[in-house]
């Protein structure tokens, strides 16, 4: 790498400048200021303890000295105290060489001696159809997991389903109560939508009933807790786990409709799992685990028969672990699930939840147990914490049945993407099918690129009409440069045109741009990989995407009147659509090859 090289040369120019050693890591680039000409800057403030001169004459003593020693650099510039240095072309030709012959350019490919990441994401509950929430979800969760493969880790995709529990009981008393035995077959429902149709219905009748008895004096929380419908809720959850064969057959029906429901959305998301848990299997793990904490001092009994954890030495509070009737709560099903996470996968050493940041005190808890519990690798977890999604229209509600579903979204965004697309012209040629497909693409794509092209812990806006735009910064005009690419290949193979990048001495400067922006590529993704943040892939694509389009309207290709050159734009343009194809594909995004 450029810098390791520029590095070793400023050890020896520090010790030969100023009789002084530094070591290579106290050494550091950063990208040269666009007002200024460089291709790399050196930051000087380090060295002037030794050199025991200003900024600028401590710049220019080791600038003068990269260029009398370093074959690299071909001319430098001080500002202030940084040193920009200029590249020779020679550098950039010969590193695109490299990078040209290199099919896996940019991935590292994991062996069984590298690390196991597992990902978690989305985690949804059975009583209801995924949302625009669990779409941010299980993209950011799906990407992360593409990034840190593509940094040389072995991950392991993985799928908490939250499958029991009151509020799934709700769902199920409401379809025995008002059903008339429809499914999704006789409703024409998705199973998913079906279970929440139920969900909103149980509220509603809820509601209704609560606020009867506050009419007729009952205090609104006594009310709810005096509700019939709350306590046949209550009776249907202590009945499923005593096993009652009744109760355990709805349930497991109503399941199954959800489960092909979620199936078919994460079909359309594009999204996969390799390993699937279910909350009905992993809610007890937690309860022995409790006698161990007790042993150990790290748990105590309350007078009321509950079990606790003081935390308030660390800044948190008293944390309920087993309730007093010896139910357990979310987060000793958590404390379990992750103990038999470890035990089963032995070559762990990463454990990421992907979970919205209102559960963010919830994982601070749950990872301080597992430390104060004594297990080591409790440090090795980690909550990739996000924010909430709105629609221009405000908050979403799940009870109130005023949640947006992922499938309407995805099918208003292909709908938006077919609109956009035919009014721009751009479907000239195709068949139906395949505008079909592109229509997906396109929506997708836009939708996908919109929400991680953000830090993922920011809350966003989500607005679909503003997410496809050919002209913006958008996954639809990274898919439009991709395919401008394809098409200039392909004329290109028509006309018979030569592929080399030999007899070339020098680079205009938008192919220099592009050449270091593959430099960046593998940088990006270790930098992405490091933060857990797609953004920093979506970005740079759009980057690269960019000054391909300036090149483009610059350079010549097709055109060319000088053979080398135009044998060698087309080796460059070549490569940036392969580096536009993989990153966009560790966001999930599929590039169309023609639009």
């Amino acid at each position: 790498m450029l810098e390791q090289i520029v590095k070793q040369h400023v050890v020896k120019a520090i010790h030969e400048l100023y009789s002084a050693e530094v070591s290579s890591e106290t050494i550091s680039f950063q990208h040269t200021n666009k007002e200024f000409e460089g291709d790399t800057t050196l930051v000087v403030f380090p060295f002037l303890k030794v050199s025991k001169k200003t900024p600028e004459l401590t710049a220019t003593d080791i600038g003068n000295y990269l260029l009398s020693n370093c074959t690299e650099v071909r001319s430098f510039n001080v500002v202030k105290g940084f040193l920009n240095l200029v590249i020779k072309d020679s550098y950039w030709l010969s590193y695109l060489a490299k990078v040209y012959a290199e099919a896996s350019f940019g991935h590292v490919i994991a062996t069984p001696q590298s690390p196991t990441v597992m990902v978690e994401y989305s985690s949804p509950n059975t009583n209801k159809p995924l949302h625009l929430g669990h779409i941010r979800n299980n993209l950011l969760g799906y990407s992360v997991a593409e990034i840190l493969k593509a940094a040389g880790n072995n991950v392991i995709k993985s799928n908490l389903i939250n499958d029991r529990g009151v509020h799934i009981c709700k769902s199920m008393l409401a379809w025995q109560r008002w059903g008339n035995g429809e499914t999704p077959e006789s409703s024409g429902l998705k199973g998913d939508k079906l279970v929440g149709k139920y969900y909103v219905e149980f509220d509603k009748h809820y509601k209704k009933e609560v606020e009867e008895l506050v009419t007729k004096g009952v205090a609104k929380d006594s009310a709810e807790k005096q509700s019939l419908l709350m306590q046949e809720v209550q009776e249907m959850l202590r009945k499923w786990e005593l096993g009652d064969t009744e109760v355990k057959t709805l349930w497991e029906t109503m399941n199954s409709w959800v489960y092909k429901g979620f199936n078919e959305t994460y079909n359309k998301l594009g999204v996969n799992f390799d390993k699937i848990y279910y909350e009905s299997n992993t809610y007890l793990l937690g309860k022995k685990i409790v006698d161990e904490g007790l042993i150990k001092g790290v748990f105590y009994k309350k007078e009321d028969g509950s079990v606790r954890i003081d935390l308030t030495n660390d800044g948190l509070d008293e944390k309920v672990i087993l309730r007093s009737d010896g139910t357990s709560v979310y987060i000793t099903q958590d404390i379990g699930t992750a103990i038999e996470r470890f035990k089963e996968f032995p070559a762990l050493t990463k454990l990421i939840y992907t979970v919205g940041n209102e559960q963010d005190y919830h994982f601070k808890v749950l990872f301080l147990i597992l430390k104060k519990l004594g297990y080591k690798w409790a440090e090795e977890c980690y909550h990739l914490s996000y924010g909430m999604v709105d629609l221009p229209s405000g908050k979403m509600k799940s009870r109130e049945g005023t949640v947006v579903d992922a499938d309407d979204i995805v099918d208003e965004m292909v709908v938006t993407a077919k609109e956009t697309t035919e009014q721009l012209g751009k479907i000239d040629g195709f068949t139906k099918e395949e505008a079909e497909k592109l229509y997906k693409q396109i929506g997708l794509g836009a939708l996908k690129f919109f929400l991680l092209k953000v830090d993922p812990k920011k809350r966003l806006l989500f607005n679909p009409q503003e997410s496809i735009d050919f002209n913006g910064h958008t996954g639809p005009f990274i898919q439009y440069t991709f395919t401008r690419i394809q098409s200039i290949l392909r004329k290109a193979n028509e006309q018979g045109a030569v592929f080399s990048l030999d007899n070339i001495s020098s680079l205009h400067l938008k192919e220099k741009e592009l050449i270091k922006l593959m430099y960046e590529y593998p940088i990006v993704i270790k930098e992405a990989a490091k933060k857990y943040d797609p953004s920093h892939i979506a970005n740079y694509t759009y980057e690269l995407a960019k000054v391909f389009n300036q090149f483009y309207h610059e350079c010549s290709i097709l055109k060319e009147e000088n053979a080398n050159s135009k044998s060698f734009r087309l080796c460059l343009s070549n490569k940036v659509a392969e580096i536009i194809r993989k990153s966009m594909l560790l966001l999930g995004i599929e590039m169309p090859e023609r639009m």
